[in-house]
């Protein structure tokens, strides 16, 4: 008996909507990159979607779905996002009382250099009224950080860069490279032939970036900062969970 090719279901917006929203990270990562409706059938859907996810959570899927509808949506469609979603979209608190609203904002509109910048100058905040006048943050000073924020700060990354970017996302990687740094540093393409990348030009401010890009940490003082930061417990509980 003869068997032909493999027949092609073709899905609606809708269902495969449905689908990618059912899917692991992975199957989700291989329905972008083989499937993907026309976005602007899908812009439609979102907002209804978006009522059904846990904005408490990471769930990259709203990120990825927020970014299209902001991309490809008309004028009428964006406002009614951003009417109703003044703060953004995914709920973040803060201990230390900041505003999260400017970096969900850059990330969303995929600004990812305005958000680095702005992750930046959150973590200053967090750290005392001396790291925002000195311009930078002492690894001494990472330990009393709000846990609170940081979780913030990294879930944010992780749910606008489809789970590519955040502090974990480092941590993870740091830990595949039995916690060499030598190691870690061109895998997040941060150094090449054993070079620092010149920032901010040579850097890659887009989700086409290698995993953990972002946000950047400033290794020219040694790695005590990043080391204190990867390894502060509120990361390393939402890393082991």
């Amino acid at each position: 008996m003869l068997s032909g090719p493999p027949v092609t279901v073709s899905l609606s917006a809708e269902q495969w909507l449905e689908r990618f929203l059912a899917g692991s990270s992975r199957q989700r990562r291989s329905l972008l990159s083989t499937s993907q409706p026309r976005p602007e059938t899908l812009c439609p859907l979102i907002p209804d979607r978006l009522t059904l996810l846990d904005a408490t959570g990471d769930d990259w899927a709203a990120g990825w779905m927020i970014q299209t509808l902001l991309t490809h949506g008309n004028e009428d469609q964006r406002l009614d996002f951003q009417t109703r979603h003044p703060e953004g979209w995914l709920a973040v608190t803060s201990a230390a009382g900041l505003s999260y609203a400017p970096l969900q904002e850059a990330l969303a509109d995929q600004r990812f250099e305005d958000a680095d910048r702005i992750t930046s100058s959150m973590l200053r905040q967090l750290a005392g009224t001396a790291a925002e006048e000195r311009g930078y943050v002492y690894y001494s000073e990472v330990p009393a950080m709000s846990g609170s924020d940081l979780e913030s700060l990294d879930r944010l990354w992780l749910v606008y860069s489809q789970g590519r970017f955040g502090f974990t996302v480092q941590a993870r990687l740091l830990k595949g490279c039995q916690g060499r740094w030598e190691a870690l540093w061109p895998k997040l393409g941060w150094k090449n032939g054993g070079v620092w990348t010149r920032y901010p030009g040579s850097f890659q401010w887009s989700l086409s970036a290698p995993e953990g890009h972002m946000p950047l940490i400033n290794q020219l003082r040694g790695v005590r900062l990043m080391d204190a930061l990867l390894s502060h417990p509120a990361l390393q509980q939402r890393l082991a969970a």
